[in-house]
């Protein structure tokens, strides 16, 4: 498929539980003009902790290198996890390559978007990192916990998928209070910018709704949901399940 952008956000390179795979035969099957990378591609945080680096991720970026040397206008946008970019931005490598910390995106529609990874509106990551960490080293657990589940539920040719961190973001009431103020700090961000709307990531949690006339669009992830927001030609925003 050919789509006017393609925001992709939370791949994770670096840790285990990447589906780089997955990502890899997305980019072969969609093409683009542009193609946001809306933070958290690679995974600082895991690498420091122990290194892990299979050849997909390595694959991944040199797909992204090659679309960019092809004449798709390629945005990096930096994440919490791959925060090492960041006293380095703004960056333009070649003529198609701009590393920042935010863009604007205009739609084909005129509608003016602020694209940000989100870690700068989450107070958590932002005023206590530490407790932020040790919630990445929770997140791997349940990412674990999900792998075993669906070993079983395969031997049991059981074809059904459960996600343990899905079920939490969905029904835990803290979890999600959390993503309802992240949600909402955000739309009024943009609406105090002056933006018809916010494309982001960090929460794993693909959506698209309007919250007080601020139109939320989340891109996902590549660790669990393998998701993809886009802009087709007509102007419509989707969302991609790989």
């Amino acid at each position: 498929m050919k789509y006017k952008t393609i925001f992709i956000s939370d791949i994770h390179l670096g840790t285990r539980f990447s589906q780089a795979e997955k990502l890899i035969d997305f980019l072969k099957d969609n093409e683009s003009e542009n193609l946001f990378l809306v933070g958290d591609i690679i995974d600082g945080w895991s690498i420091r902790r122990k290194f892990i680096w299979p050849q997909a991720h390595s694959d991944v970026i040199q797909k992204v290198l090659r679309k960019a040397r092809k004449g798709t206008n390629v945005y990096l946008i930096t994440g919490n996890h791959d925060e090492f970019l960041r006293p380095f931005v703004p960056l333009v490598l070649g003529d198609n390559l701009e590393v920042s910390n935010e863009f604007e995106y205009i739609s084909i529609t005129g509608k003016s978007y602020y694209v940000t990874h989100g870690d700068f509106f989450d107070s958590i990551t932002m005023t206590k990192k530490w407790l932020a960490i040790l919630g990445d080293y929770g997140y791997d657990f349940l990412l674990y916990i999900n792998f075993i589940l669906n070993r079983i539920r395969k031997t049991f040719k059981i074809n059904s998928k459960w996600s343990l961190s899905k079920y939490i973001k969905d029904n835990v009431k803290s979890s999600v209070n959390f993503i309802n103020d992240f949600e909402k700090v955000l739309t009024n961000h943009a609406k105090h910018k002056g933006y018809d709307g916010i494309i982001c990531g960090h929460i794993h949690k693909a959506e698209q709704r309007k919250i007080e006339g601020i139109e939320y669009k989340n891109c996902g992830d590549w660790v669990e949901s393998c998701t993809a927001l886009v802009e087709t030609y007509e102007g419509k925003f989707e969302i991609i399940t790989w």
